[in-house]
Parts: C-alpha cells; sequence; structure tokens
C-alpha cells in the first residue's frame, strides 16, 4: 500500500476549502468532484499576524498556568493532610563528617636571613635523612656582622635596664647598715619634690668605736694587729677592753724628738660612749705595760651620708635626729611613675633586641646547616655555586610518619568527642584509621556557629598517605541504643513566654491538655488549630534524619510532624 504525498500547493488548496466552508461562502464539492479553481486565490498571513497570533495563544496557556498554581498554593478545593508521628524506641548513631588537608605532624624549614653564596650541598629532594645530618654550607659575612651588631645592641639594652632598675630600687632610701642618725638635715615635706643627691642625714655605727693612738718606735716589735688592749675614758670612768685592727708604720716624730707609729683600735660601744670622748689605750706585751704617746678621741667606726638617688615626689619618710636604724631599714619612698613607664619600655626594647640576636645567631648557624629532625627532604632550593637572597627559604624537612588532619566539630557534638577515639581517614579511595589526640576548648566561628578543632592523627609509616593531599574523616561522635526518638521535623523550635530564650518543643494530638503543655507562638509553624498541644522536651543526640527524645513525652503519643495540602483539579 502505497503513501500518499501531499505536496505544499495540495497544502494551500484544502486550507482555502476549510476556510470558504467555515466562512459559508460555497458548499462543499460533491464526492469525486475536483473544486473549482478560483481566479484570485486568499492571500496568506503575514509574519506579523502570525507573530500576533502565537503571542496571544502564549498567554493564554501562561494565564491557565498561574490560575492552576494559584488555586494549588491556596489549596484549591481539596483539605490538608495532617501527617503524624508516633514516639517510638529506636536507636540514633551521631556521626561527624568533614574533610581536611594532610599534613606531617612535624615539619621544619630553614630560612636564610642574609645574602650568601652557596658552598656545598650534601642532601637531594626525597632523601630521608636524621636529626643533625649535615644538610649544606654558606658563606654570608653579612650573617657575621649582624650577629655582631645584635650582640651590642644587647648590651646596651640590658646596661640600661640595669640602671633603670637600680632607679627603682633607689626609690627607697634605706639604711645601708645598722646604726644611728646624726646631723639630720631639713628636706621636703611628704607629697613634695625632692631631688637626686640631697643628703638627708648622716648614718653612723655607733655599735662599735674607733681609737687612733701613737706609740713609739721603741715599742715596734711588741704591737701587733690583733693585739687585745685596754682602753681608758676618763670621762665616764670606764676602762673597756679592745683590739689593734691596724698598725701603721708611719713616721711621726713629737717635740720631744721621739718617732712615733700609729694604731688603730676598736672597741665595742657598751652604750655610752660618744663621739670626741677623750680615751687612751695601754697595751700589755713581754711583761711591761706600754702607754701611748698621747690621748685620742673616740669616734664611730663607720660613718655615711644618707642621701637620695633619684628624684620625685616625697611618699613616705620617717628620719628624726639620734634615731637607731636597722641594716635595710626603710627611711623615705619617692614615687616613681615615671621611671616605672621607662622600665617597661626599655625592658620590651631589651626583649626585641634579644629577639633579634636570636633570630641572627640562628641564621649564623644555619649557614652550616643540619637536619634540625629525622624525616623527608620535601623541599630543597639551592645548589652549589648559588647566590642567594636574603629571606631565602632553601630547605623543608618533614616526618611523614604520622599524619596530622584537623577537623572541625560543632557544638552539639564536641561533648562526646574525646581523646583517642578512633577515626575513619579516606584518601583518593585509600582507607586509612586514626585517632583523636586533642580536643580544643577555644572555638572557631564558621558563618555564626561554633566550630570546635579536633587534631586527628593516623600513622604513615609505610609512607602511603600523601602530605598536601585532601582527605575526607568520619568518626562517631554517640551513640544511644534503645531510647526514644522522633523525625528532627517534629522538633520546633519557639520563644519561651516566660524568658523569651529557644523552647525545643513537639506538637502532642491529644483531646485533653497534658500537664506540661505550655502557650506558644504558632502562627509561624503551620500547626493545625485545635487537637494539638505544644510540650517542652528535652533532646539529646541526633543524625541526620532523627534525634533523641530524653524527656517530655512517653513512648506512643501521636506528634505533629507537618502539613501537606492535597490540590482538586476539577
Amino acid at each position: 500500500m502505497s503513501e500518499s504525498v501531499i505536496t505544499p500547493a495540495a497544502e494551500e488548496q484544502q486550507a482555502a476549502a476549510q476556510t470558504e466552508q467555515a466562512a459559508g461562502s460555497a458548499p462543499a464539492p460533491e464526492s469525486g468532484q475536483k473544486p473549482e479553481k478560483k481566479k484570485k486565490q486568499r492571500k496568506k498571513l503575514s509574519k506579523k499576524q502570525k507573530r500576533i497570533i502565537t503571542l496571544v495563544i502564549v498567554l493564554v496557556i501562561a494565564a491557565a498556568i498561574v490560575t492552576a498554581l494559584a488555586k494549588f498554593l491556596n489549596g484549591g478545593e481539596g483539605e490538608a493532610e495532617i501527617i503524624t508521628q508516633p514516639v517510638g524506641y529506636g536507636s540514633i548513631t551521631s556521626t561527624v563528617e568533614g574533610s581536611g588537608t594532610a599534613k606531617a605532624k612535624e615539619s621544619k624549614a630553614i630560612n636564610i636571613t642574609t645574602a650568601g653564596t652557596v658552598i656545598d650541598v650534601f642532601v637531594n629532594e626525597g632523601d630521608q635523612v636524621q636529626a643533625g645530618t649535615k644538610l649544606f654550607t654558606i658563606d654570608s659575612p653579612n650573617a657575621r656582622t649582624a650577629v655582631d651588631r645584635a650582640r651590642q645592641d644587647v648590651e646596651a639594652k640590658q646596661k640600661e635596664v640595669d640602671q633603670l632598675i637600680e632607679a627603682g630600687d633607689n626609690l627607697t632610701v634605706r639604711a645601708e647598715f645598722a646604726g644611728k642618725l646624726v646631723k639630720v638635715q631639713d628636706f621636703p615635706e611628704v607629697g613634695e619634690e625632692i631631688g637626686n643627691g640631697v643628703t638627708l642625714a648622716t648614718l653612723v655605727d655607733d655599735r662599735t668605736m674607733k681609737l687612733e693612738q701613737y706609740y713609739s718606735y721603741a715599742y715596734e716589735n711588741d704591737i701587733y694587729p690583733g693585739q687585745s688592749v685596754t682602753v681608758s675614758i676618763p670621762a665616764v670612768m670606764e676602762q673597756l677592753p679592745g683590739r689593734i685592727v691596724e698598725v701603721n708604720k708611719v713616721s711621726r716624730i713629737s717635740p720631744e724628738g721621739s718617732k712615733l707609729f700609729h694604731v688603730v683600735i676598736e672597741l665595742s660601744n657598751p652604750g655610752v660612749l660618744g663621739e670626741k670622748m677623750s680615751a687612751s689605750a695601754v697595751v700589755e706585751a713581754n711583761g711591761q705595760t706600754i702607754y701611748p704617746y698621747e690621748q685620742g678621741t673616740l669616734e664611730y667606726s663607720r660613718s655615711i651620708g644618707v642621701t637620695t638617688k633619684v628624684s620625685g615626689k616625697i611618699e613616705w619618710a620617717h628620719i628624726l635626729d639620734y634615731m637607731d636604724v636597722s641594716a635595710g631599714q626603710e627611711l623615705m619612698r619617692i614615687t616613681g611613675d615615671k621611671n616605672d613607664v621607662a622600665l617597661y619600655n626599655a625592658q620590651e626594647a631589651l626583649k626585641t633586641a634579644q629577639e633579634e640576636l636570636t633570630k641572627a645567631e640562628e641564621n649564623l648557624q644555619n649557614l652550616n646547616a643540619v637536619a634540625p629532625i629525622s624525616g623527608t627532604v620535601i623541599g630543597l632550593a639551592i645548589s652549589p655555586g648559588m647566590e642567594i637572597q636574603a629571606n631565602t627559604a632553601v630547605i623543608s624537612i618533614a616526618d611523614t610518619t604520622t599524619i596530622q588532619v584537623t577537623a572541625q566539630v560543632d557544638e552539639r557534638n564536641i561533648s562526646y568527642i574525646k581523646a583517642g577515639m578512633y577515626v575513619d581517614i579516606n584518601q583518593w579511595g585509600n582507607t586509612y584509621s586514626g585517632f583523636v589526640e586533642t580536643v580544643s576548648l577555644n572555638p572557631e566561628y564558621v558563618n555564626g556557629a561554633a566550630m570546635y578543632p579536633a587534631t586527628i592523627l593516623v600513622d604513615n609509616t609505610e609512607g602511603q598517605m600523601y602530605t598536601g593531599g585532601s582527605v575526607t574523616y568520619s568518626l562517631v561522635a554517640s551513640e544511644s541504643e534503645n531510647c526514644l526518638t522522633l523525625p528532627i521535623q517534629c522538633v520546633k523550635y519557639v520563644p519561651d513566654p516566660e524568658t523569651g530564650e529557644n523552647l525545643s518543643v513537639v506538637f502532642v494530638e491529644t483531646s485533653e491538655r497534658p500537664e506540661n503543655a505550655v502557650d506558644v507562638d504558632t502562627s509561624a509553624l503551620n500547626i493545625p488549630e485545635e487537637g494539638f498541644f505544644a510540650v517542652p522536651v528535652e533532646t539529646g543526640i541526633s543524625d541526620k534524619y532523627n534525634v533523641e527524645i530524653l524527656s517530655g513525652v512517653n513512648e506512643g503519643d501521636v506528634v505533629f510532624m507537618q502539613k501537606l495540602q492535597n490540590s482538586s483539579w476539577g
């Protein structure tokens, strides 16, 4: 059976005939008769007319779609379907998954901070080296100069700090030794300024008195240091024991022509002796009594001026004439705010100088570097004869036997992550087993959520894992067996009517209001108006679909999950 072929001319004739029938211009030709050919045929539709007709059709279809969509969203003539879920027992496993970058647990890079010339290189990239292995030699005169300058700077800064510390110590005027204050001078009142080097008093050691005597050279061999003497003090009619502490073979000639030498004697003060009292010391030697040429006068064994060593305001003072003092006793305090600030700044400057010296010494040491750790040479940027610029990273060594990955754990699961937990690691389809080494308690905020970094270690003794490559990790954060569960969408979060804080609730379907029900705003939750009551619940762990219910509802309670709107299309 052959197919009939309709030519474009025949199509045009059929269209014209259909148009005439619709307009009633002529009856259809009888069967088997050919239609008469018109002298003048109907014009074809223009392109503009065709576009108008097409646009009208599109608008009609669009209007129908909008009407149907509005009818669907408004529920049409259908009724809403309420989806509920009974509370039941089940098991939940909460996992933490994510991705990270594998890196060596320990790695060291050696940088050269001064320009120099590479003399020799003893390793190649990829070599396994042990700590202490010689790596390279670089010549850099600038590095040696930098160390010398840094050391001089540290010494200068240390001297400045020492001076300020001494000045700070001198803010408190103290008695250098036990004794008595005499010749107290006038000084400003408390709260007033006092200058540096102001003499406040004289401190004397009145516990021990000193007496100078002259003896004839005829007794030169009979008098010596350490020898005991008897000191007579007419003013107090006392004879006290003394001791020769010094013999000076000077040559004093008396008016009578005698040649005399000098002797210094010390004696303890029983509390009745004073300066300028007349006294004489008699020496017993070789069965004879040796008298001095003349009497002398008692003096204090020590005497110094008490002076200020810094300037400032007097904060406190207690200085009186003839006041007994002990060694180190505070006599005056001077405020030193400016000194404190200067000392802090000097200490900070010293700290910076010391850090610079350390860097310079490390750089000098790195010119003849040895491996700081055992590991693999993973970066080598130098070769013999190369001229390197300052601040050049020349070599890196990494211990790849242990790989480290950092996981980010959200605040819901962080309490379940403990050191020692096993972790599944996947790198390019290969699986490895690691464990949690540490869990940080300092969160990092990502898009407003608190994330806690956890460090994962993976044994890479066989060297199958690659550093720098991405990995995925998965660990079981927590598991709960035979616990009450609900789908996650059953739990709604609403403001607490009393505190305003977020409250976890479920809407229980029941004919009577539960005792623990609360009144909450449900306008934004699409909750049925009747038959459901908000009940606070305490939630536990969750997975992607379900959440553990710790309290608030019981097994078998029917809980609202969601509302589905059915549509009726007539």
